[in-house]
């Protein structure tokens, strides 16, 4: 019974990778990424800089999110995130040269794109590891807010929603990740006040 179960679970994992259906799953999943990283609250009540480095972070924050679920997956499952770090990688290019930048410059900056991601995932995933939210917050402050002092209530009020963000996605299956579906906390910063300095 068990070998069998074994073969079945793993063929239900790569059925969702295979060429015809792996595709839709993976634009649904960055799809779904792409969507909360422009909820308006964001750039209202995080007063996130509404600007294009602004709404590339938001998206890095939230696949940073689902990378962050995955890693403790066996290694045939975390591939949806690099097959999800490959869209992203897509629709970067894709935005570069709508944006009129030449083919000799997009793979200078697609590499600083990869390096973009890959460093903040790093500091956000060792920040996470702190029992509180201070290195989070000093690393979004970095990225996001281009270190102005002045907005450290926000910075504190993302960091806090960040941490929500991770807890959520940690309840979310596999299956349902690899079928397409994603659920994210609303946008809502949480006062001041109430978070753990």
């Amino acid at each position: 019974m068990r070998p069998a179960s074994i073969g079945h679970q793993t063929n239900m994992i790569l059925r969702f990778f295979r060429r015809d259906d792996g595709r839709a799953t993976i634009e649904r999943l960055y799809g779904a990424i792409v969507a909360q990283s422009r909820d308006p609250a964001f750039f209202t009540d995080f007063a996130v800089p509404d600007t294009i480095a602004g709404r590339f972070e938001m998206i890095l924050v939230h696949a940073f999110a689902l990378f962050h679920r995955l890693k403790g997956e066996p290694e045939e499952r975390r591939t949806l995130g690099q097959h999800v770090f490959d869209e992203f990688c897509r629709d970067m290019d894709s935005n570069l040269r709508e944006m009129g930048v030449g083919d000799l410059t997009v793979p200078k900056k697609m590499k600083r794109v990869a390096e973009a991601f890959y460093g903040r995932a790093g500091v956000y995933d060792a920040a996470l590891a702190a029992d509180d939210n201070a290195a989070l917050e000093d690393a979004l402050m970095r990225n996001v807010y281009g270190s102005d002092a002045a907005r450290a209530g926000e910075a504190r009020r993302l960091a806090s929603y960040v941490r929500n963000l991770t807890a959520t996605l940690a309840t979310q299956s596999f299956d349902r990740l690899a079928a397409g579906e994603i659920a994210f906390p609303a946008a809502t910063p949480a006062p001041i006040a109430e978070i753990t300095p």
